[in-house]
């Protein structure tokens, strides 16, 4: 059985929530509390040094980093997210690292919260996420060359990591009115099972 360390408002637990559900896979939830610090218990750090989540325990197997459990369930199930091209493939690459390796750790809570805490509250928590995840959302609809999805019409690691920072944006009031092409994408991936089951609305916490 497929074992995942969750937390539901985790943006990397998110990205795997819909890959493994794009996979038609089951799996069983241990939901890891970030706001009690669950991450850093000695049993967690037991599976993941690093105190994070995801952790994936599967096929006989304890991977952490999401891309790197996306990347492993995408190799073993066939699911097509990266293209066989290598041009194509490098694209879709940068669209995800543009989320997942510059806006993701940015807006890491406890960077966002070290941030405020330094300023002495100069710096509020919704400013700084309004102000990176709004920014890296910029550029990523300057990236975006047109097609039903993130990158032409077919599901793609970039979608898989886009619709999670959508989910952030939304929940601290970034301003996302003048992102159309990345309103469309949103509205076509709303559509597809995977992604609506792996909302943090609907998974369990």
């Amino acid at each position: 059985m497929i074992k995942l360390y969750d937390y539901w408002r985790s943006s990397a637990s998110y990205r795997v929530r819909i890959v493994l559900g794009l996979a038609g896979e089951n799996w069983e939830t241990v939901i890891v509390d970030l706001l009690n610090a669950e991450q850093r218990s000695e049993a967690h750090l037991a599976r993941n040094p690093q105190g994070l989540v995801p952790v994936l325990e599967i096929d006989g197997h304890s991977f952490t980093q999401s891309l790197a459990q996306i990347e492993y369930i995408d190799e073993t199930r066939g699911l097509g997210l990266l293209p066989l091209d290598p041009v194509n493939r490098a694209e879709v690459r940068a669209l995800s690292y543009a989320v997942a390796m510059e806006i993701h750790p940015v807006c890491n809570l406890r960077v966002a919260k070290w941030a405020v805490e330094k300023s002495e509250k100069q710096i509020t928590m919704e400013g700084w996420m309004q102000h990176f995840i709004g920014e890296g959302l910029m550029a990523y609809e300057a990236m975006l060359q047109g097609g039903r999805y993130s990158f032409g019409d077919r599901v793609t690691l970039a979608d898989v990591c886009l619709m999670p920072q959508l989910y952030n944006a939304q929940r601290w009031g970034v301003d996302l009115a003048g992102l159309p092409k990345i309103a469309r994408i949103k509205e076509s991936l709303d559509q597809i099972p995977a992604f609506q089951d792996a909302h943090p609305d609907n998974s369990p916490h």
